[in-house]
This record gives C-alpha cells, sequence and structure tokens, in this order.
C-alpha cells in the first residue's frame, strides 16, 4: 500500500469553501474513480490554520496515475472550481509505510 500525504494551503478565509467542495462534491467524484481516502485534518494548533492535510491509499503507483488522471480530467470535477480560487498552494508526498507501522 502506497499513501498519499496531501496539504492544501487555503487563500485566507477560504477554508471553509475547500471544505465544502470537499464534502458536497469531491469525496463523490472519488467514489465514482475508485479513489481511496484514508482521513482528512485541519490544523487546531500548528504554523497554518487555513489549511487541509488528507492522506489517499493506493494500491501502486500505477493505480494511483491512472485513477488520478481520470478524475483530475472528469468535467464534474472541473465545474467543482467555479467559485474562483480556493487554494494558494497544494503540495503532495507518496510514502510507503515502514515494517513496524501500524498502518500498512
Amino acid at each position: 500500500m502506497i499513501y498519499e500525504l496531501r496539504i492544501y494551503d487555503c487563500l485566507p478565509g477560504r477554508l471553509p469553501a475547500l471544505l465544502k467542495r470537499f464534502s458536497d462534491q469531491t469525496l463523490a467524484i472519488w467514489e465514482r474513480h475508485g479513489i481511496r481516502q484514508a482521513g482528512f485534518f485541519t490544523t487546531a494548533i500548528g504554523e497554518n490554520s487555513n489549511r487541509l492535510t488528507y492522506f489517499l491509499a493506493w494500491e501502486s503507483l500505477a493505480e494511483r496515475e491512472a485513477k488520478w488522471a481520470a478524475f483530475v480530467t472528469d468535467p464534474t470535477w472541473h465545474e467543482s472550481e467555479r467559485d474562483g480560487q480556493i487554494i494558494a498552494n497544494i503540495s503532495s508526498q507518496l510514502l510507503t509505510p515502514t515494517a513496524f507501522s501500524s498502518v500498512k
């Protein structure tokens, strides 16, 4: 299993709009494409309280490439961005669990 850590830094005041987009639209699109989320988090204490952090679970890099490509070209996804810019910066890392990790 491979986990993708994605961190979205929102423009000031736009985190509520991003959370609404995920809960009302993005998760349904992901489900249609077989994308599995492994947790969503907002920052309670830390460097940026205007941030959404989440994990995606992938069986392989090939699965990620195929499903993510289908998602980003989905016309429904592009419709969800019509409310204007929400995100200032996105970072992403692909992670593999260690042998002693509780997450496999």
